[in-house]
């Protein structure tokens, strides 16, 4: 494969992943974010700049972060996540500090030699849906 082709192939992965319309997000083995594309900052209200570098905590509600670090810590351990892939739908906290109702799916990142080096997750915002939903059980 000549360099060429190595750069178009990166530069073209690159601009898949700013411009899906999923959040996609990766964060190393200690969960600091590496990768923050451009509906990540729409869901989340975040600008990559202030992102980048943070602690996951940044989208990961209070309550909820115990609970979060404990998953992730046996993920980075063992190679394995809880749902295997599966989405779930979770709470974020959105910059302006109210809630983000997204479906999440998580896979492990691994180098070449198979360790786990991080985690990348695809979320996408179902707010208006699960408010929705709520109100229709409530009335």
């Amino acid at each position: 494969m000549s360099v060429d082709n190595c750069e178009q192939r990166e530069h073209l992965a690159a601009l898949i992943v700013d411009q899906t319309v999923d959040a996609v997000i990766y964060a190393d083995a200690q969960g600091v974010i590496r990768l923050w594309n451009a509906a990540a900052e729409q869901i989340f209200g975040f600008a990559r700049e202030e992102a980048a570098g943070a602690s996951l905590d940044l989208i990961v509600p209070d309550r909820l972060r115990e609970a979060h670090w404990r998953g992730y810590r046996a993920a980075m351990s063992s190679g394995k996540t809880r749902l295997g892939g599966r989405a779930t739908l979770t709470k974020g906290l959105h910059k302006s500090g109210s809630t983000v109702y997204v479906e999440m799916s998580f896979s492990l990142v691994r180098n070449t030699a198979n360790q786990v080096v991080g985690s990348v997750a695809i979320a996408r915002d179902v707010t208006a849906r699960q408010l929705k939903a709520r109100e229709a059980t409530a009335g």
